[in-house]
């Protein structure tokens, strides 16, 4: 798969971490805004996000990346953690930085748009914009983590939220038990 991956500046850059350790031999494009780098050094071990090899870096402020155009083919973008700030100028149709703009393009071209907020309690404003996306095409995949796998680690928890990522961009993993799935 050719996909995006944006990271905002929400707490949990270990869900962006994870879903990037479990990308590989995908072509993954990569943008952060300037909070997401703030908030990795705070919240990741040594400070920052371990990009994987063959991921490709852009500036979110650029429109140079060849995800903005929709001339060009991306199977998928997933925003993760998605801010409430990013989340409601995508559903206002703000295209002020390159991850609003790829956001943007992948709903008018009707390609596969995942937001994984983590913020809570949601607000009236928060709900009506996550409701204005799933109404453009866009999936959103709240962080909220499940528990029946009896997670150990705060990996563990991580994991469950990004293997609901992974299924929706229909690539194989095997993260978390699924519902009443056997032990082997």
């Amino acid at each position: 798969m050719k996909l995006v991956v944006a990271i905002t500046g929400a707490s949990g850059a270990l869900y962006a971490q994870r879903l990037l350790d479990h990308l590989r031999g995908q072509e993954v494009h990569l943008v952060l805004s300037d909070y997401a780098k703030e908030v990795a050094a705070l919240e990741l071990d040594g400070g920052k996000l371990a990009v994987p090899d063959g991921v490709i870096c852009y500036d979110n402020r650029s429109m140079r990346a060849p995800f903005v155009s929709g001339s060009t083919r991306f199977d998928a973008m997933v925003v993760i953690p998605c801010s409430m700030g990013t989340l409601g100028r995508i559903a206002g149709g703000t295209s002020d930085d390159t991850i609003c703009r790829a956001a943007d393009v992948f709903l008018k071209e009707r390609r596969k748009l995942i937001l994984v907020p983590r913020e809570t309690p949601y607000n009236l404003i928060h709900v009506r914009n996550m409701e204005r996306l799933i109404e453009a095409g866009a999936d959103i995949i709240p962080a909220t983590p499940s528990f029946y796998s009896r997670p150990q680690t705060v990996q563990q928890v991580v994991d469950t939220v990004v293997a609901r990522v992974l299924d929706h961009l229909g690539i194989e993993h095997n993260l978390a038990k699924r519902w009443m799935e056997k032990e082997s």
